[in-house]
């Protein structure tokens, strides 16, 4: 299988990091941690600009077609920047939605939606305009939700939701739910690569006995350990954009968020003391890699759906 990007990829991939490197997201991201969402609905506008949710939606509703490829690459970045706000989700409605309108209002940025699923409490209900449920009887809207409840990352404001009129009794969860997995992969693969970068510079900064801590050999095993595994992860992700078979995208979201989860522990661990105040920044992409673990289906669950993808009885 061939993996390499496109000349188009690369610089679809260029301008959104270029966009979000002057974006200033850990401010971004602080305030929207305090339930102050204005610069983040401004950065949402421009990621919508930019097409990031029409790589979600068919272009009968305003979207270029669906194509995994870019969406991977698309989130991978806005995880190497920790955008907040309800991404995933957004993308995940996009596919359940029945309504030309309002999908088309998903891509233009001017809705922003979240999903509860598995559970009652969704993802920054309180910035969403539009609320969706997932039950066995279907998606259903909510018109209102219950209040904020803290997370172990503060960008992810956790609220609950009852599910009020019935949008449609069968909504193509299939597709959404791969769609959710493989976004939520990327985004974590993303998270990974910035935990990374942000170490190795520290490291090279950070002295004891007049040396840099990163000439240990100890702390160069310990990156290399980070590298590989997050390299592991890469073609993993971008493979299942391509398959999008359900047991790939399963594997890709379970190697990369573990992945990004071993970096951020070796990151905490390398950075010290500082590593463990909120102030600092990089305790942005610390939770971030945290939560992404169980975001839309757990290590194990995903686990299950490739063990039985290879078992003959399924």
């Amino acid at each position: 299988m061939r993996l390499a990007l496109d000349d188009e990829q690369r610089a679809f991939t260029d301008s959104l990091e270029a966009m979000l490197t002057g974006a200033d997201t850990p401010s971004v991201v602080r305030e929207w941690s305090r339930g102050e969402h204005g610069s983040g609905r401004a950065l949402w506008g421009r990621l919508a600009a930019a097409g990031v949710f029409a790589l979600a939606a068919p272009e009968e509703y305003d979207g270029v077609g669906v194509r995994p490829v870019e969406l991977a690459l698309a989130f991978s970045a806005l995880g190497r920047h920790v955008v907040p706000g309800p991404l995933v989700e957004t993308v995940a409605a996009a596919v359940l939605l029945p309504t030309p309108d309002l999908v088309k209002r998903l891509v233009s940025g001017e809705t922003l939606a979240t999903v509860a699923y598995g559970g009652p409490y969704a993802l920054d209900g309180d910035a969403a305009d539009l609320r969706l449920v997932l039950t066995p009887d279907g998606l259903h809207a909510a018109t209102g939700h219950g209040p904020v409840r803290p997370s172990l990352d503060p960008a992810r404001r956790l609220t609950p939701l009852t599910p009020d009129d019935l949008l449609t009794a069968e909504p193509p969860l299939a597709k959404a739910l791969l769609l959710a997995r493989l976004t939520t992969a990327a985004q974590a693969l993303g998270v990974g690569l910035a935990l990374l970068d942000r170490t190795v510079s520290y490291v090279r900064q950070r002295t004891q006995f007049g040396v840099p801590v990163g000439s240990f050999q100890a702390v160069k095993h310990q990156l290399a350990d980070a590298k590989t595994a997050l390299e592991f992860a890469r073609p993993l992700v971008l493979a299942a954009a391509v398959t999008l078979d359900p047991a790939d995208v399963a594997a890709a979201k379970v190697t990369a968020c573990e992945a990004a989860y071993a970096t951020a522990r070796t990151a905490l661990q390398l950075h010290g003391a500082i590593g463990y105040t909120a102030e600092y920044d990089l305790s942005l992409w610390l939770t971030k890699a945290r939560a992404l673990r169980t975001a839309w289906g757990s290590p194990e669950e995903c686990r299950n759906v490739v063990l039985s993808a290879g078992d003959p009885r399924s």
